[in-house]
Order: C-alpha cells, then sequence, then structure tokens
C-alpha cells in the first residue's frame, strides 16, 4: 500500500449536497466461482487505493491499472466509482457476523467475547485494506452520491446484546447498563482508532487498544466470588 503516491493534478470533488443518495448501480449477479473470485480482487485493490487516497482522490482508471485490467473489465463489475465505495463497505459489514462467529467458537464468555472482537477489530485496522477503506468512506459519505448503511449502529448493537448476554450470567457488576456500557465502548474503541490513525498512521493502535480496554472493561466486570 505505500506505493501508492496521490495524484497532484487531481482535484478533490467537493461534497455531494444533503439530499437524497442515487440509488447505485450494480454489476453482474458474480454466480460463477471466477466472477466472485475477480471481484473480490476488484475491490481489495480498491480498497488499498480508497484506504491511502480516498474517495474523491480515487478514479477507476487507477483501480484498472491496479488490478491490471482494462477500464472496460472494471466496469463489467462495478458500473461506477460509487459501486466501488458501496462494494467496499458492504463487504467490511459482512465480515462481522463471521468474526462473530468464530470468536463464538472459542468458547469465551460474553464478556470475554465482547474483549475478543474489538481485539479482532484492532488487528483488521492494522492489517486490512477493507477495514481501512470501509471506516475512511463512511468518514467521506458527504463525497460520495450512494447510501451507505449508517456507521457504529450494528457495531452498536453487536455489543449491546453480548453485553446483556453477559448480565443475564451475572458477568456484569450491578448498575451496569449494557446500551450504555456499549455505546461507550464503540465510541472509545473508534475514537482511540481514530487518534491513532491521524497521529500515527495506525502504528501504535494495539498499544492505544490495550490502554483502553485495560482501563473500560474491570469497571465492567462484576467482582470475581460469592456475590
Amino acid at each position: 500500500m505505500g506505493d501508492i503516491q496521490p495524484t497532484e493534478a487531481r482535484k478533490p470533488v467537493q461534497p455531494t449536497p444533503a439530499r437524497e443518495k442515487s440509488r447505485v448501480l450494480r454489476g453482474p449477479d458474480p454466480r460463477q466461482d471466477r466472477a466472485v473470485r475477480t471481484r473480490a480482487h476488484i475491490l481489495r485493490c480498491a480498497a488499498e487505493i480508497f484506504a491511502v487516497r480516498g474517495y474523491p482522490y480515487t478514479s477507476i482508471t487507477d483501480v484498472a491499472q491496479r488490478v491490471g485490467m482494462t477500464k472496460g473489465a472494471v466496469y463489467f463489475h462495478f458500473p461506477n466509482k460509487e459501486s466501488l465505495a458501496v462494494g467496499v463497505v458492504e463487504e467490511l459489514y459482512s465480515h462481522w457476523p463471521r468474526t462473530l462467529e468464530e470468536v463464538r467458537g472459542k468458547g469465551l464468555s460474553p464478556l470475554d467475547t465482547v474483549i475478543e472482537m474489538f481485539n479482532q477489530a484492532t488487528d483488521a485496522f492494522q492489517n486490512d485494506p477493507i477495514m481501512q477503506a470501509g471506516t475512511r468512506l463512511q468518514n467521506e459519505r458527504a463525497f460520495i452520491d450512494a447510501a451507505l448503511p449508517e456507521p457504529y449502529v450494528d457495531w452498536t448493537k453487536l455489543i449491546s446484546a453480548l453485553l446483556r448476554e453477559a448480565q443475564a450470567m451475572g458477568q456484569l457488576r450491578d448498575g451496569v447498563d449494557p446500551e450504555q456500557a456499549a455505546r461507550v465502548a464503540v465510541a472509545a474503541f473508534f475514537g482511540m482508532q481514530h487518534i491513532s490513525e491521524n497521529l500515527h498512521g495506525r502504528a501504535d493502535i494495539k498499544e492505544r487498544w490495550a490502554e483502553v480496554r485495560d482501563l473500560f472493561f474491570p469497571a465492567l466486570r462484576a467482582p470475581a466470588g460469592p456475590r
């Protein structure tokens, strides 16, 4: 990703005025294995560029060059740049249910499942261009003439549900409200990563997350032993 340089002559696109977003065009239904693999490869290459340059400074030509395809081949799968952006964000959102299933397979308690989900997200922010680009595209949604999923809502619902499970199992301290704790946890995590990204390119994100985790979650956890 480090070899991508901003295009000097390209001017940023002005934000789309506040109005109903256009319905994004979709490419073909990728039913064949080859089409699925090609589409995934295009999305990942687009994410690598979006993550570094941002939406306004990325073009279909940039993506085609990165993928090693013609513009027409990219357009076959993604009719415009908006559909590429939507595809990256949707791919990001589809990742978390799979991650939750994997984490639950470890047999962790609900509260420890919450912590491990944030651990996994920390790794993704540092290493996964889909995570990096999807988050940046959400922050640049004013520039994108297409409806994107509402940010943070699904994460808050997921963490709330897990914390309600933790409460039912007696893992939370008395007086802890699962919904309130979920809102604070999500705000602390995504605020932490935003600061880490802006100050240090997320090079210190694991250390910064450890600080948040080790301060916040002991305040939620019920004392060990008989209550």
